[in-house]
C-alpha cells in the first residue's frame, strides 16, 4: 500500500493563476515519481488568523503559493511561522518567498517594521521592493552556491527557471540575513536574490522563481521532488494517518 501524504496549500485559490493550476499537478508528478500519493487541500489565508496550530497540525508538509497580496497576511505569516518553528517541510515560491522573508525578519531578527512596498508603500523597512527590472512571464538565469542544498538538488551551479514576479529581496536589505541561520543560495545575475534556505530545518526553502510551472511539460521537478521526499519523512516520523 503506498504512502499518502497531505499538503496545505497556503493561499487564496484562484483558478485563473497559472501557478495556482500548476502547484497540485507538480505535486502528483512527483509523487509518481516517488511511488507515493498526494492529496491537497486550500488552505485560505483568513482562515489561518485563528486556531492556525490545529488547523495545519494534520498536514505532512506547507507551501505557500504566489498571487500576493493574500487576503490576510496576517494569516500567511502565522502559517509560515507555525512551518519554521514546528520543522513542518516548507516551500515557498513567488509570493510566498517574499513572505517568508518577512516572517523571518520579524519574529527571528526582531524587525518588527519589516514589510512589503506591494501592499504597505510608506513601509519604513521595506524589506520587499519592486525588482529593478519585472520577471512578469519571464525565463531568467539563477546562479547557485556551492555546496548549498538547492544546488546539490540541481547537480550544478547555474538554473535557468520561470518567473512571474514585480518584487523581490530589496537589495538594500539583503545583508540582514548574512550572520542568521537564514541563507541566501540563488542569486540572478545581477547579484539579487532568489532562493532562500534555512539551516538546521528538515526542509525549508523559498525561490522567487515558480518551479511548478515544470508540471505543464509533465516533468517531475528535482525541487518539487526533494521537498516531496522530505514530506514523507515528516509523515513517517510523526505517524499521521490518513
Amino acid at each position: 500500500m503506498k504512502d499518502t501524504v497531505r499538503i496545505g496549500l497556503i493561499g487564496d485559490f484562484n483558478p485563473d493563476v497559472i501557478a495556482h493550476v500548476a502547484i497540485p499537478r507538480a505535486l502528483t508528478l512527483a509523487a509518481r515519481k516517488l511511488e507515493c500519493l498526494v492529496e491537497t487541500e486550500w488552505l485560505p489565508t483568513p482562515l489561518l488568523e485563528k486556531d492556525t496550530a490545529k488547523r495545519l497540525a494534520a498536514f505532512d508538509g506547507l507551501w505557500i503559493v504566489p498571487a500576493s497580496p493574500y487576503e490576510s497576511m496576517e494569516g500567511a505569516l502565522l502559517a509560515i511561522r507555525f512551518a519554521r518553528e514546528r520543522a513542518v517541510p516548507f516551500l515557498g515560491t513567488c509570493g510566498g518567498f517574499q513572505h517568508a522573508l518577512i516572517e523571518y525578519a520579524r519574529n527571528v531578527l526582531n524587525l518588527a517594521e519589516a514589510d512589503s512596498a506591494e501592499t504597505k508603500p510608506e513601509a519604513t523597512l521595506p524589506l520587499i521592493a519592486p525588482l529593478s527590472c519585472s520577471l512578469v512571464e519571464a525565463t531568467d538565469t539563477i546562479v547557485l552556491q556551492p555546496g548549498s542544498r538547492i544546488a546539490d538538488l540541481y547537480g550544478k551551479s547555474e538554473i535557468s527557471e520561470k518567473y512571474h514576479c514585480s518584487f523581490g529581496l530589496n537589495p538594500r536589505y539583503s545583508t540582514l540575513f548574512d550572520t542568521s541561520g537564514l541563507r541566501i543560495t540563488g542569486f540572478d545575475k545581477s547579484g539579487e536574490a532568489r532562493v532562500f534556505d534555512l539551516d538546521g530545518h528538515p526542509f525549508y526553502m523559498g525561490t522567487l522563481f515558480q518551479p511548478e510551472r515544470s508540471a505543464f511539460n509533465d516533468v517531475a521537478h528535482p525541487l518539487i521532488v526533494a521537498y516531496m521526499q522530505a514530506v514523507l519523512a515528516h509523515k513517517q516520523a510523526s505517524g499521521h494517518v490518513i
